[in-house]
């Protein structure tokens, strides 16, 4: 595999070596030693699978400790612009942003750690998404923060056509100055 760091540091792209033939292909999507060497040691506890259609936007969610999650995200049918929001207060890149699009073409996979809030928007008809988490989902514990902040800047793919789908939490979710965070920079694992 090969693992690519984005610019803000801990959050990577994991491109998987893939092998294929006439019978389809064969990739390892997750190796515990090679992941250890190139990221750190993390013990995934829990896996979770999404299916949506296009225009559904989810996110930008995140747990507050003692239940914050550190991600390992991809994407098995269709494709979404993945995003990461770093929300570590005193980090230097707080309040920036990594978007990266995630497909069953490409394959790749998303790391995010603690200490940041995630979301995607779905770019194709459908997308079925999956991610590892190092916590249990603790809903006492959720948070989440305005996908539109415009403190944030981030560019969503939103096309004019298709009505953007969100859930209520998500519409309701506060900006990021106002959300309730409890992150410090640098967050442990």
């Amino acid at each position: 595999m090969n693992y690519i760091e984005t610019d803000i540091p801990g959050v990577w792209i994991i491109e998987p070596k893939v092998f294929g033939d006439a019978r389809g292909y064969f990739m390892e999507t997750w190796k515990e030693a090679e992941f250890a060497l190139h990221i750190g040691e993390i013990h995934f506890v829990q896996e979770n699978e999404s299916s949506s259609s296009r225009g559904v936007l989810r996110g930008l969610h995140f747990q507050r400790a003692p239940y914050s999650q550190a991600k390992l995200v991809r994407v098995v049918e269709g494709n979404v612009l993945d995003v990461a929001v770093d929300i570590r207060s005193g980090s230097p890149t707080f309040g920036k942003y990594v978007a990266v699009e995630l497909s069953a073409d490409n394959k790749r996979q998303l790391f995010i750690p603690r200490g940041f809030a995630h979301g995607f928007c779905v770019l194709s008809e459908k997308a079925i998404f999956t991610y590892k988490v190092d916590n249990p989902y603790a809903p006492a514990y959720e948070g989440g923060i305005r996908f539109d902040d415009p403190a944030l800047h981030i560019t969503w793919p939103i096309d004019k056509n298709i009505k953007l789908n969100l859930s209520e939490k998500d519409l309701a979710a506060p900006l990021l100055k106002d959300a309730r965070l409890n992150f410090k920079y640098p967050t442990n694992r």
